[in-house]
């Protein structure tokens, strides 16, 4: 079930360009982690190659339209809405912006980065589920997410490479989001190949404030945020309480608390902040179920076929950020220590292994992990030519206690495999950007990666070990123009990811001791974009990308399982079209388009076995036989929204969102449906700085689904769990590989339908 990531090429011209950049060969494309690269908020204007004279470099402040939280930020890039960029699909939203769109989950903040989908297919405690460039980037694998400088990805997880939980985010505190794709940017490291994803948060609030909301589905949550001085700078508090049951026959029972503590000196470009972090989640969550147990009548659109799953997670933070900033260099500093603690019960396949107790399982995950990220810009000219290089170090370690065991409603049956893992990394990068012309401007950059990681297997010494690998990554950029107010990007570059350590110690199986090829620990990664933004038309700011990245030989470690699952080579290239047209002062219209086409390359023998062992069997066949696609890779990606109002007033929202269909398994024989959901959103905001609110999800009342997967599983309604697991202990009647399958179908978790909340605010 954990999805593939995977691969695009570009047209020869852009790999032209990039010169000796893209190497030759295959390369490879496999879950990833992100090395936390500093946070976007007021950084010098060299990170994304600031234009020389004649460019559209200056920071424009969010339109009033924006302010939704009705208690503005004081400090320096807390409202900067676009900042320069160095490639087309790169863009930075301001807080306000990303807090003017109803949300309904903290991590759909994300969805302002242009085709990225955030979806759930469990209970709103997991980390939730990321679709971008047509992959499945599974619970965050090749996205890198960092909040404020500290990794959001989990390295070596319970639950997946590349866990990337944001439930500990507080929207309101956002400051900045910067959006990259793709592997050009040499300060991008692990878990970036197909786009990464930078929240800085803000320093202080120019008044008190607090807001309850309250709505559909047992939904309540109290927020309060307020700042003041403290001796020579300010001292920022903030704290959340979150309760919900949502529409489920069983319900979540989610209890969330938050709070964030953070003092700073100085501005975003000079200063400093230290910030104190701490949340802690608990949640039942009903998770995918069988088309066919609805369409029975076993249960329900909302119900469940396990009512024990859920879980129970913490996550406690330090974290720091120094910046110095002058006409002569700029120095940056980011550390950070994390805490963090995570409990998951999950049953997918419900009987198909475990007739008796059914098929639950419990992944652990008790981490600490700290980091320090740092470099030093040196401005000056070459010859005649203005020049910026950026020298950096960034460094991770990771101490890991991490299980896999089968229960039943919760208690203990036995361990599948569990493990204590360290694992450190150390990156150094170097980029330099120079104005050549004041139409054109370049980028080149080069970084280097060391990991390396012990893994003490508890029950089977076989799979323990240690592991380290270095890896070069280069990077190439190059920006012409403006020209007519309009700018044309051409970027290329190698990236790379780090594997589960336990993929890359293992030797046997730990369900039955058969022996496992063993992953790489590093594997690159290669793409390549060309693009061109505009500002042609006054009020409107438009974009367009090709893109491509390409893989081969994935190996991916499997959370659920213990062990490692590969593919093929694949293949992805594709575009983005993004428009962003604000006429007037209260009024801002947007809409993006993303289409991929994603592919396997090459064949594959062992499905066609597979498929032939299942002959006769037609239930357990289909969708078994070999092809091209990729199971879960997104076609279409599309969003529409439009916002009206001032700073005081009326003012509202609409945002639709598309999520095409994707093929769900190698030869398309399952197809997920298409999904549209509409949001609203209108409120009222008063002179004295209290505001009130509506918003409204899914106003269509849509019954497709939330997210859709296909695979194997067994119920004990089904005719084969008969002819599997005969009355009375007699011998199976239908084939191992067909048992071993279960009945192929689509699993589904269904879009929660209509939903209303009450939101009260504010400032004192």
């Amino acid at each position: 079930m954990k999805c593939m990531s995977g691969g695009l090429s570009l047209v020869a011209a852009v790999m032209l360009v990039s010169g000796d950049v893209m190497a030759q060969g295959v390369t490879t494309l496999a879950p990833v982690e992100v090395d936390a690269p500093q946070p976007r908020v007021g950084a010098p204007a060299k990170r994304s190659g600031s234009a020389a004279k004649g460019h559209y470099t200056g920071r424009r402040p969010a339109p009033s339209v924006a302010v939704a939280s009705g208690a503005g930020t004081t400090n320096p890039g807390a409202e900067v809405a676009q900042l320069p960029v160095g490639a087309a699909s790169e863009k930075n939203i301001g807080g306000t912006e990303v807090n003017a769109r109803p949300l309904s989950r903290p991590a759909e903040a994300l969805e302002v980065a242009p085709g990225l989908i955030v979806t759930q297919h469990s209970g709103d405690g997991k980390a939730n589920q990321y679709f971008l460039r047509g992959v499945n980037l599974d619970h965050g694998t090749d996205l890198a997410i960092t909040i404020d400088g500290m990794p959001v990805n989990m390295r070596t997880h319970g639950h997946g490479q590349g866990y990337a939980d944001m439930n500990f985010l507080i929207p309101e505190l956002i400051g900045v989001v910067n959006v990259r794709k793709g592997p050009y940017f040499a300060d991008e490291g692990d878990f970036s190949s197909v786009g990464a994803i930078h929240v800085s948060l803000i320093d202080s609030v120019e008044k008190t404030m607090a807001s309850i909301t309250t709505g559909s589905f047992g939904y309540n949550r109290a927020f309060g945020v307020t700042s003041g001085k403290a001796g020579e700078g300010n001292l920022l508090v903030a704290a959340e309480a979150n309760i919900y049951n949502g529409p489920w026959d069983d319900p979540d029972k989610l209890k969330k608390i938050n709070a964030v503590v953070r003092y700073s000196q100085g501005t975003s470009e000079n200063g400093f902040s230290l910030t104190g972090m701490a949340y802690a989640n608990r949640w039942n969550s009903t998770d995918q179920v069988p088309l066919r147990a609805i369409t029975s009548g076993q249960i329900g659109l909302y119900g469940a076929l396990d009512p024990t799953d859920g879980g129970n997670a913490e996550r406690f933070s330090i974290s720091g950020r120094y910046r110095d900033n002058d006409s002569a260099s700029a120095t940056k500093v980011d550390f950070y220590a994390i805490k963090s603690k995570l409990n998951l019960w999950n049953n997918f396949t419900f009987f198909l292994s475990d007739p008796e107790n059914g098929d639950q399982f419990h992944q652990k995950d008790d981490r600490m992990l700290g980091g320090i990220n740092a470099s030093r810009t040196f401005k000056g000219y070459l010859g005649s030519f203005r020049t910026e290089t950026e020298i950096g170090v960034q460094s991770r370690y990771d101490n890991i206690n991490v299980s896999l065991g089968n229960t039943v409603r919760r208690q203990y049956l036995s361990t599948t495999r569990s493990d204590l893992v360290k694992e450190a990394s150390a990156g150094i990068f170097v980029q330099n950007t120079t104005w050549w012309t004041d139409w054109l401007r370049s980028n080149v950059g080069w970084r280097g990666d060391y990991y390396n990681a012990s893994v003490n297997s508890l029950f089977n010494a076989a799979n323990s070990g240690t592991a380290n690998a270095t890896i070069g990554s280069p990077k190439a950029g190059l920006v012409f123009g403006p020209f007519a107010k309009t700018e044309l990007f051409l970027n290329a570059g190698e990236g790379f990811h780090s594997n589960d350590a336990r993929g890359v110690t293992i030797r046997e199986s730990p369900s039955d001791g058969s022996s496992v090829d063993s992953s790489p620990f590093l594997v690159k990664t290669r793409g390549a974009e060309v693009g061109l933004r505009t500002k042609l038309i006054p009020g409107l700011t438009s974009s367009i990308a090709l893109f491509t990245l390409e893989s081969a030989s994935e190996i991916l470690f499997v959370g659920d399982a213990g062990d490692t699952e590969a593919s093929r080579p694949s293949r992805r290239v594709g575009f983005e079209w993004t428009n962003d047209y604000r006429p007037v002062s209260w009024l801002s219209l947007e809409a993006d388009l993303a289409m991929t086409r994603a592919r396997f390359r090459g064949s594959n023998a062992d499905q066609a076995a597979a498929h032939a062992e299942l002959d006769g069997y037609p239930t357990s066949q289909i969708g078994n036989a070999p092809g091209n696609y990729i199971p879960g890779a997104p076609n279409m990606i599309a969003s529409a929204g439009i916002r009206l109002g001032e700073a005081r007033g009326w003012f509202g929202a609409l945002r639709y969102r598309y999520f095409g269909p994707r093929p769900l398994t190698e030869d398309a024989a399952f197809v997920s449906p298409a999904t549209g959901v509409l949001n609203g959103q209108i409120g009222y905001r008063f002179d004295n700085g209290w505001r009130i609110q509506l918003d409204a999800f899914n106003i269509l009342d849509s019954k497709s689904d939330q997210i859709t997967y296909a695979y194997g599983s067994l119920l004990k309604t089904d005719a084969l769990f008969a002819a599997c697991f005969p009355a009375g202990g007699g011998a199976p009647t239908a084939p191992a590989a067909v048992c071993q399958t279960g009945i192929m179908d689509r699993i589904l978790h269904p879009v929660e339908p209509l939903a209303l909340r009450v939101t009260l605010a504010g400032t004192f």
